[in-house]
This record gives C-alpha cells, structure tokens and sequence, in this order.
C-alpha cells in the first residue's frame, strides 16, 4: 500500500511540475488589426500555450483573426498572400503547411481560440502572423524569440 500512495503522490508531483512548464501567453486581437502583443520571449523547447482573444464586434465572415507561427527564415508575406484564397481552412493554405509550426483557427469578436507548442530548439527569431485577408499587411505580425 504504502509502495501505491508513494508512486501516486510521484505522479500528481510530476503532472503539476509539468504543467507549470507550460507558458502561456494571451493575445487580443482588435477591429484595427493590431496584436497587443507583439514579441514572445522562449526558451528552447519550450511549452507555450498561445490563447488568442478576438475582440470586436463585426461578423466573423467580414473580422476574425488567427495566430500562425512560422518557422525561422520563412516569408511571412509569402504565406499572407497564399491564405487569401484559403477561406476554407480558416486561411491556413495547404501548401504553406510545411513552414507552420503551429496555428490556431479563427476567433470571431468574442470568441477564443488557443493552440499549445513547444519552441524551437534553435535560438532565433520565428515570426507570427493573422492570416486573415490584409491583416498581415496592416501590421497583425509579431516575434517568438527564442534564446
């Protein structure tokens, strides 16, 4: 019994342990365009949890945002471009998958949507971005700075 409550208690240690590794980050997204948040500062390997806030009040179809992290080197107006006629993938286009690391999907005004990750490994600077058509070229873009 006593070996049992031993390697429970070890369990519930490291469940709260890992759970406070996760970092996790809060961005709200506005009817301007813009990100309150716009640097990220990680660790390597990291765990971020990225909750993004969409405040406003327009329909969906016509204001939302989502968070798309790119990988290091990767053209951000590259894939801007690319999700304009990605409407049925909430503006995530397929062919620019491969230099995603992580993304959410849309959160209309008042809506919430979160994704979790673990940072790269490498030291860098890896740029965020909404997707959602002329977000990007208005100023929704941001950095996930490793180091």
């Amino acid at each position: 019994m006593r070996k049992l409550s031993t390697a429970i208690a070890f369990i519930l240690l490291a469940t709260t342990l890992s759970a406070k590794a996760v970092k996790t980050v809060t961005i709200t997204g506005t009817e301007q365009m813009k990100w309150d948040v716009a640097t990220i500062e990680a660790k390597p390997g990291e765990q971020i949890h990225v909750v993004l806030k969409a405040a406003g009040s327009m329909p969906k179809a016509a204001m939302a945002h989502n968070f798309v992290l790119l990988k290091a080197g990767v053209n951000a107006q590259d894939v801007a471009t690319a999700a304009m006629t990605a409407r049925e993938t909430d503006f995530i286009p397929a062919s620019m998958k491969d230099k995603i690391i992580a993304n959410t999907t849309l959160a209309g005004g008042g809506e919430t949507v979160e994704v979790t990750f673990k940072a790269p490994m490498k030291p860098g600077t890896y740029p965020y971005l909404c997707t959602f058509p002329g977000h990007f070229a208005v100023g929704m873009k941001g950095e996930l700075v490793v180091k």
